[in-house]
């Protein structure tokens, strides 16, 4: 009787045992699973306050207001590189970046169906223009009362100094958060690539 109870037990323990090694095995496949199939963030894509990703259709419902008068928009936009710059004229980080984007990107490639528009954060047209003056860049800002465009790409409790670049089909392909000189070359670096495809003709 005595051996037939231990044989019992011993069964019963190796059958919990088996039981445990099964559950540990199918939580450790699942967890590898989920790891595989998450995304892996890198400097493009990772989420500082965006409401949008790398490899999503820009959104385009709205009209940009620049400061010389123009006005244009993402969908007349379509078939050139734009690069969407958010900006403060309070914003210190944002007057850092600014003339490496002039010079780096703007004089460097807006004869390569590259199209560079700094968006003002909820300032008035007359500081807009003074801030472009003082900051001395050629290239336009666009007014954004309430901060309704950048809300479209950004928590609007978010911060400005980013750079949202959108290829010829209107598709997001680099992100940018404050400035920062590596994550800045290798926007440089996509923005040529892109400038050096075949491109539809667009207007500013």
């Amino acid at each position: 009787m005595k051996n037939y109870l231990l044989q019992s037990l011993s069964k019963a323990m190796f059958a919990a045992s088996v039981i445990v090694a099964a559950a540990f095995q199918s939580n450790a496949q699942t967890q590898s699973a989920a790891q595989q199939s998450s995304p892996v963030a890198t400097a493009a894509n990772a989420d500082r306050g965006y409401l949008v990703k790398v490899g999503d259709q820009a959104p385009d419902n709205f009209e940009l207001v620049l400061d010389n008068g123009k006005k244009t928009s993402l969908k007349q936009l379509r078939g050139k590189v734009v690069v969407l710059q958010f900006t403060a004229s309070w914003c210190s980080v944002c007057r850092r970046e600014m003339p490496h984007l002039e010079t780096d990107v703007w004089k460097a490639y807006q004869n390569k169906n590259v199209v560079l528009i700094g968006v003002d954060r909820d300032e008035p047209l007359e500081k807009v223009q003074k801030f472009r003056q003082d900051i001395q860049v050629t290239y336009p800002l666009a007014l954004d009362p309430g901060a309704d465009i950048f809300g479209r790409f950004a928590d609007k409790k978010a911060g400005v100094t980013r750079n949202v670049v959108i290829d010829q089909s209107g598709k997001i392909v680099f992100l940018t958060r404050l400035y920062d000189v590596n994550e800045f070359t290798e926007m440089v670096k996509v923005i040529d690539d892109l400038a050096n495809k075949p491109l539809l003709k667009a207007s500013l």
